[in-house]
């Protein structure tokens, strides 16, 4: 998408309408309410992302963004703008820099990102040659074996190294920071097989997972987008292991539509639900077996802090309601079979790079198309 879209004049007045949404949110959750809404707009200049003006009590974001980028992005330079707001307005501090000592403690304090572009950069102590990730790609080339109890095998060794990694990264602090990551297409009902995902990747893949607004301003549509939360090597594999499940679910769906001479997709959402649900029973066996190692994990204290700073108030998802019907059982019963294997890059919109290109060696094949 290009930075120079321009949009309707209605769908413009949505889009200020939707930033002054998500002002009053973000006022409310990391300001207190203590701030007045100021005017806002949009501004041409592509050198700044946005810019608070305190003499004119404005606060514009640059079209170029708002066009270009994903609201997620659009949303964190809204909140750096805030933070100099409220240092203006509400600490009235004018005697330092616009970056200066009491802005960087206020972003701090409220997990916000105070880079002068206001977006999030990547840790630099974390090494782009992670060698944790290279032992867990191995493992998922040996899961493409067509010996199935080999392939099980390698897929159970990966998971096992990836909470012994993470137990002993808690234990000795080993300084990978944290950072986000939305994945997933903006959506306006979320299915119920999307929430076991992500409860599946909250559960055993060492991030913390919460729905987040979001908005396309080409379509003056909103929605909600899944945010991930943790060090760059976990979020690395949590959103391979996200677009891994997606495309499968829907291959194993195609497969069962085929052989069952089924028209149509009435069934597929219950089918989809079934494979989530099958998946988590498995890795829940999985589980039980490396507790019974004595490899126990109790959470990361930290990252569960990293995100209540981002996301100060939180509403607990509800229940989601299904019934066992056939089709569901059948989707069950693929998921249980369902074995994560070598990370690919996908030449579709939905997973992108799923791994660092770094961490898949070059002698591996890539693996054989769905048949």
């Amino acid at each position: 998408m290009g930075p120079h879209l321009t949009l309707s004049a209605e769908l413009e007045a949505a889009l200020v309408r939707q930033l002054a949404s998500s002002w009053d949110e973000i006022n409310a959750s990391h300001f207190r309410s203590r701030m007045r809404r100021p005017q806002l707009g949009l501004h041409e200049a592509e050198g700044r992302l946005g810019q608070w003006h305190g003499d004119r009590q404005t606060l514009t974001l640059a079209r170029s963004l708002v066009l270009a980028r994903s609201w997620g992005m659009v949303r964190e330079v809204l909140k750096h703008e805030m933070a100099h707001q409220f240092v203006d307005q509400v600490l009235g501090v004018r005697d330092e820099s616009a970056h200066g000592p009491v802005f960087q403690n206020l972003c701090r304090d409220l997990g916000i990102d105070a880079t002068a572009a206001g977006l999030p950069a990547a840790d630099p102590a974390v090494p782009v040659d992670n060698p944790v990730l290279r032992r867990i790609t191995r493992l998922l080339a040996l899961a493409e074996s067509p010996n199935r109890h080999e392939a099980e095998l390698a897929m159970r060794q990966a998971q096992r190294l990836m909470l012994k990694h993470n137990l002993d990264r808690v234990v000795v602090a080993a300084g990978e920071g944290y950072t986000f990551r939305q994945v997933g297409t903006a959506r306006r009902r979320v299915d119920a097989h999307e929430h076991i995902l992500a409860s599946i990747l909250g559960d055993r893949f060492f991030v913390e997972v919460i729905w987040v607004p979001s908005y396309l301003p080409i379509e003056g549509r909103a929605g909600r987008v899944l945010e991930l939360c943790g060090t760059l090597s976990n979020l690395d594999v949590a959103t391979y292991v996200h677009g891994f499940l997606l495309e499968t679910s829907e291959r194993l769906w195609r497969e069962h539509k085929r052989s069952n001479g089924i028209v149509g997709d009435r069934e597929r959402r219950r089918f989809l639900l079934g494979v989530m649900m099958g998946f988590s029973e498995k890795l829940d066996s999985a589980a039980s077996e490396s507790r019974q190692e004595g490899l126990i994990w109790t959470g990361d204290s930290e990252l569960t802090s990293f995100l209540r700073r981002r996301y100060p108030r939180r509403s607990g998802g509800g229940a989601i309601g299904f019934r066992r019907t056939a089709t569901f059982e059948h989707g069950r019963a693929a998921g249980r079979t369902v074995i994560i294997h070598r990370p690919v890059h996908s030449q579709g919109d939905r997973g992108g790079r799923l791994l660092p290109r770094h961490a898949i060696r070059r002698r591996c094949r890539p693996p054989a198309p769905a048949r």
